[in-house]
């Protein structure tokens, strides 16, 4: 029985808006919603056994609707209450999946690795998802290549089980987090020892390897970029929580900093994930700390771009983890608009991540781009409405918080886009103080 509504259902709803009034301060408690980027591998993993699998604090966010609409295209069978998933993949009874819906998320391409390892073979059309930057499948390839799945790149990609080797080792080329997410699944279904080098550790891995272990594979290196999984012929079932989802967390942060609020985060990340998200709240002079389990950011009267060592302008760049996360770039450059001083924004992982900056100079912000790469913002800069359709997920929620803390009404088009990864995301803004209607 089914306890969501179809993603496809959703998608012909046409086009939704955010209406923004800004200038209001977000003030109170707030809880982070799931992980969208642990949850989405972990219910792919439910391919591994037909054995009942069990998430916990599951967002309800359009990209998870979109994924369980793919794993009940094959034949998976799902229950929802609230934020609790029970999944099972008891007989698969296709192996192809529906190109309308894997062309919704890049995160379709995580249903290759398990459904080749337990099915033998898994045909998916490319994945779609946002448009960062050129998002390469190479790691994916060469990765499952290592675990005797040969790929066949097409209109329809191809993944074939040809082998089950005794010993794997993959060294990818990039941390990839879904390259490695995706070998860590086919490696969990497959007897003997992967060792992985240069693979992603972010908490959407650990979360990952969590629920494999638990489902009964044996993985080493939890939290390193060195992994050694111990696959078995059989996986069980099992049960296991998705962490809090800390890009949600600094993008409410932000929020409230900007508009002069006070905000207590119930229920944070990890301290040495909140330490790896706090580098522009620190560069920018705003307060957190722990009381109890809470995490604290008391009101910010003014914001100021503290100078680097011996003088130079500050700068934040991005890289793999433990490295300042790509996904937060986008808001670290709207809390620059308002801090006094000149901030270089460095984004290394993707080249396209900066276009939307065009949208933030059309409300008053003074930034220069430099390359696709790199801004270079000047604040602070009163900032106006304006009327501006959200072109990714982190870019529409920036612009979100930038209309939050601008002069007049601003329409935010393309609220659907958002969806794709904030659960409610107007209504728990308003919650806080936010002006902010659904239209």
């Amino acid at each position: 029985m089914r306890f969501w509504r179809s993603a496809q259902v959703r998608y012909k709803r046409g086009m939704a808006r955010f209406i923004i009034r800004g200038g209001r301060p977000l003030t109170g408690r707030y809880r982070p919603s799931g992980n969208k980027n642990a949850a989405l591998p972990m219910l792919a993993a439910s391919l591994l056994t037909d054995e009942p699998v069990t998430l916990r604090n599951v967002p309800d966010i359009l990209d998870v609707r979109v994924m369980l609409d793919l794993l009940e295209s094959v034949g998976v069978e799902i229950e929802r209450r609230m934020d609790v998933v029970r999944l099972r993949a008891r007989r698969l009874r296709r192996r192809r999946f529906p190109e309308a819906l894997c062309r919704r998320i890049r995160a379709s391409i995580l249903l290759a690795g398990p459904m080749a390892a337990r099915a033998g073979r898994a045909a998916l059309p490319p994945p779609g998802g946002d448009v960062i930057g050129r998002r390469r499948l190479d790691a994916h390839v060469l990765a499952l290549r290592s675990l005797g799945i040969e790929t066949e790149l097409g209109p329809v990609h191809t993944f074939r089980r040809r082998a089950q080797p005794k010993q794997a080792e993959i060294l990818f080329d990039e941390a990839s987090v879904t390259a490695t997410e995706n070998a860590l699944m086919a490696a969990a279904l497959t007897p003997g020892e992967a060792r992985m080098f240069n693979a992603a550790c972010e908490p959407h891995v650990q979360d990952l390897i969590r629920l494999l272990r638990a489902m009964g594979a044996e993985i080493e290196g939890e939290g390193t970029h060195c992994l050694t999984v111990r696959g078995r012929e059989r996986l069980r079932g099992a049960e296991a929580e998705v962490g809090p989802d800390h890009i949600e967390m600094g993008s409410f942060l932000a929020a409230s900093a900007l508009t002069g609020g006070a905000l207590t985060v119930d229920s944070p990340p990890d301290r040495l994930c909140c330490a790896v998200c706090r580098r522009p709240f620190d560069l920018f002079g705003v307060e957190w700390r722990w009381e109890g389990g809470a995490l604290v950011q008391p009101p910010c009267r003014r914001l100021r771009a503290r100078p680097a060592l011996h003088g130079p302008i500050p700068k934040i760049e991005d890289g793999p983890w433990p490295a300042f996360p790509s996904d937060l770039m986008s808001i670290a450059i709207v809390m620059a608009t308002q801090a006094r001083g000149t901030t270089l924004l460095f984004e290394k992982m993707f080249e396209s991540r900066l276009y939307f900056v065009d949208r933030l100079i059309e409300m008053g912000a003074h930034i220069v781009v430099c390359d696709p790469h790199r801004v270079l913002v000047s604040g602070p800069a009163r900032l106006h409405a304006t009327s501006v359709a959200s072109p990714d997920i982190r870019a529409g929620v920036s612009m979100v918080v930038a209309a939050l803390c601008a002069r007049g009404v601003s329409r935010i088009e393309g609220a659907e886009v958002v969806d794709r990864g904030y659960e409610r995301l107007e209504a728990r803004l308003a919650g806080l103080g936010a002006d902010i209607v659904r239209e």
